[in-house]
């Protein structure tokens, strides 16, 4: 029987989630909720499913077994402890939450519960990431050195008017850090390692009424002693496509979005020739370079692949709830950092307080 899920949230990406389930084996999507009118009713006409304008009356439904979070990013805690102690497994689209102790409590609901916990970052999931992940722990860069990302993403001001929610401390959680670069902010954490400090500086330059960034760089070092960049921004016209690149005394290798643009070691491997092969054929489009709409879904339907299977055979997912929670803790480490003028260590003690009053 195929795993009954549920979807709490829906809004635009509510929609990736429920054309990712239809493409998972042993997954089928059965309810949503939203507590705003007619928007459950949409989304279940659209994907067949039932309807629910409440969180707690989709989660007393018995067939649905797991629950992936949709809400706005500041308003993931609620419903994911709520799903936890209904049983239910529970997926949350990134960020994980807003605030540290918002995640932990995610995750302590769901050990308490025993049930799975998954955090969404489909990029781990692309060919090119696991080449990449591969190679480092083959150890064929060498020593790391340098770690770069790079998130050049453009977002207009009608965007941002769209919901109440965005751009705001509260549910946003942050700018173009929290929402648009957490996936490359995590992908850089995975390859190089665990951040140990940052020193960073953050602005608001190109859009109006938001309280967050929409320019931010910072210098990291990492744990490993390698250090690195991450700039990010949803305010560079036309918007770019995402970049992560890594260097060590002994190899370097450049992702740009899905594809593989720079592949050089000093000790060749019979498969460097196959990477050689895709890197020519490569065809990355902007991904949501410049429309927050502009994604596939395939990514998602990896994940979910995972997180089905994780439930079946009863293994921690790819990406658990702590794996989630390293992005969010970066990044607020940088605006700790941005906010105080000052460097920023990891493990941070606590939430740092962001907003102004």
């Amino acid at each position: 029987m195929a795993i009954g899920f549920g979807i709490v949230g829906a809004g635009m990406i509510s929609r990736f989630h429920a054309k990712a389930l239809a493409d998972v084996r042993g997954a089928k999507l059965v309810a949503c909720a939203d507590s705003a009118p007619g928007r459950a009713e949409s989304l279940a006409k659209e994907f067949n499913c039932k309807a629910y304008d409440s969180v707690d009356a989709m989660l007393a439904d018995d067939a649905v077994e797991a629950v992936t979070i949709a809400t706005p990013s500041g308003a993931h805690m609620e419903p994911a402890v709520a799903a936890a102690k209904a049983g239910k497994h529970v997926i949350v689209e990134k960020p994980l939450e807003i605030t540290l102790k918002k995640c932990d409590k995610i995750i302590e609901a769901c050990e308490k519960a025993g049930v799975k916990l998954s955090a969404i970052f489909p990029s781990r999931f692309h060919d090119s990431a696991k080449l990449i992940k591969a190679a480092v722990e083959q150890q064929r860069f060498g020593r790391l050195t340098l770690g770069d990302a790079y998130v050049k993403w453009y977002r207009t001001q009608q965007y941002y008017d769209s919901g109440a929610w965005r751009g705001t401390w509260a549910l946003d959680g942050g700018g173009a850090l929290m929402n648009q670069a957490v996936h490359t902010v995590d992908l850089l954490a995975w390859f190089m390692g665990p951040v140990a400090e940052v020193q960073a500086y953050t602005a608001t330059l190109a859009h109006e009424r938001i309280e967050v960034e929409d320019v931010a760089v910072a210098t990291l070092r990492f744990e490993s002693g390698a250090l690195g960049t991450l700039e990010a921004t949803t305010a560079a016209f036309p918007g770019y496509l995402k970049r992560i690149e890594l260097h060590g005394s002994e190899g370097s290798a450049v992702m740009e979005e899905e594809d593989i643009r720079a592949w050089d070691f000093m000790k060749k491997s019979r498969s460097d020739a196959a990477v050689q092969r895709q890197m020519a054929t490569s065809k990355s489009t902007g991904g949501g370079a410049a429309d927050p709409a502009a994604i596939g879904h395939h990514g998602h339907a990896m994940q979910l692949q995972d997180f089905v299977d994780a439930i079946r055979k009863d293994r921690t997912p790819a990406i658990d709830g702590h794996e989630g929670r390293r992005s969010v803790e970066i990044i607020l480490a940088i605006y700790q950092s941005a906010k105080t003028g000052k460097k920023a260590t990891l493990p941070l003690k606590g939430d740092p307080k962001l907003a102004e009053k």
